[in-house]
């Protein structure tokens, strides 16, 4: 189920790519969590802020499917989209395209409980739910 999707571009540095001039493929975890942290901005949730107020979000779960490669230079369009939110963990989905959105590059999501300064996972603050629900 759908909850909030957001869109956002970057193009590939060199620093990106591996030999092939193909990027890495651990580069597009780091593209997912720049897609998940700027629409949790979008929302009005800042990452910095929550840690902050005694909260923080790891990542215990995660899956990326490669489709087609990104190379050096090109403008990738990462789509995040809020697609679950339960009591204690919200997840995330991802499809990474090239620029003019014909082609899929990847596809994936990540899982994120919350958790309180102490480990302990907790129930997602209500102000989370009611800006997620806004939408």
């Amino acid at each position: 189920m759908l909850k909030k999707k957001g869109e956002f571009r970057i193009r590939v540095i060199y620093a990106d790519t591996d030999n092939m001039g193909i990027v890495y493929h651990a580069n597009y975890i780091k593209w997912f969590e720049v897609g998940r942290t700027e629409l949790m901005r979008e929302i009005g949730i800042v990452y910095s802020e929550l840690e902050l107020s005694g909260y923080k979000m790891p990542v215990t779960k995660i899956g990326c499917h490669y489709l087609s490669p990104a190379r050096y230079d090109d403008v990738v369009v990462i789509e995040t989209a809020i697609t679950n939110l339960r009591r204690a963990s919200v997840r995330f989905d991802y499809v990474i395209r090239d620029e003019k959105k014909e082609r899929i590059l990847a596809e994936g999501f990540t899982l994120h409980p919350f958790i309180n300064n102490k480990g302990k996972i907790v129930r997602v603050p209500r102000y989370i739910v009611d800006k997620i629900k806004e939408m």
